[in-house]
């Protein structure tokens, strides 16, 4: 078990929405920053006004990975006072899968526990020797998840069914370090597509430009805009009007893919190249 595969994990927190419809950041371990706490709570559905359910979500912010899953408490349960509540782990590393699972087996045992003791004694085991076991709530193995599996999850030939010959206008953005933009109004489909951007580019194998879950918050475009280039993903349309934020705007739902007025010029200069 290397090491450097254990130390890629930051920290642990829990968010609850109880009987009253109140939803609060509850606990966490060790800690986060307040700035990535509400950025955190804006990304779990459990605060949003929306009645959609979003198992799990991830996302980056200030080079820090975010992966949350949330569950609906089934009674009876020891959470006799909270109806819904999400696991929040934040890591160093892209790996979906790998802390969908973790995920889950922290999920059963505070469904089982109802304190988060035990959550803190799993993550803890997995952070020192990269397993947790229990015939209850599962095992996890963390050299299980070879991150190249997570690169690969997605599928390069559904974006090119999808989008045809104008999937060069993509290869070419990501080439050049451009700033791509990608709105669908389902979280998922968001999620499903954008990870799969930066496969086009696989000599690089740099998934740091993926930013596929962002809100039109200053706190979050004040972190995008200090990227260079970038794959960036929005469920709110207004995204589309914001042209200071792309050189390339992938309408997902209607398979569109516009160049800004302001790149079609280094396109041009360029296309010769690819």
């Amino acid at each position: 078990m290397a090491a450097t595969e254990t130390q890629l994990m930051l920290s642990v927190g829990l968010i609850e929405k109880d009987v009253n419809g109140d939803t609060l950041w509850v606990w966490c371990y060790p800690s986060v920053s307040s700035d990535l706490r509400q950025v955190l709570l804006s990304k779990c559905c459990l605060t949003q006004d929306s009645r959609d359910f979003h198992t799990f979500v991830f996302g980056q912010f200030c080079r820090t990975w975010f992966y949350i899953s949330t569950v609906e408490v089934q009674e009876p349960t020891a959470l006799n006072k909270v109806t819904h509540f999400s696991i929040v782990v934040t890591a160093k590393d892209f790996n979906p899968e790998k802390y969908a699972a973790l995920s889950r087996i922290l999920c059963r045992m505070y469904i089982k526990h109802g304190s988060p003791v035990k959550m803190m004694e799993a993550y803890v085991t997995v952070l020192t020797k990269g397993i947790c076991q229990s015939d209850e709530n599962g095992s996890f193995l963390i050299k299980d998840y070879d991150i190249r599996k997570a690169f690969l999850a997605g599928s390069v030939k559904d974006v090119v069914s999808q989008f045809g010959l104008e999937t060069i206008i993509l290869y070419t953005a990501l080439m050049l370090k451009k700033r791509i933009v990608v709105h669908h109004p389902r979280i998922e489909a968001l999620l499903e597509f954008t990870r799969v951007l930066p496969t086009l580019t696989w000599h690089r194998k740099d998934w740091s430009i993926l930013h596929p879950y962002v809100h039109l918050t200053d706190t979050e475009l004040e972190d995008l805009k200090k990227c260079p280039g970038y794959v960036a993903g929005f469920v709110d349309p207004e995204v589309s009007n914001r042209s200071d934020l792309f050189d390339v705007y992938v309408n997902l739902p209607d398979s569109v893919i516009t160049v800004s007025q302001s790149a079609k010029g280094m396109f041009k200069e360029k296309a010769v190249c690819f």
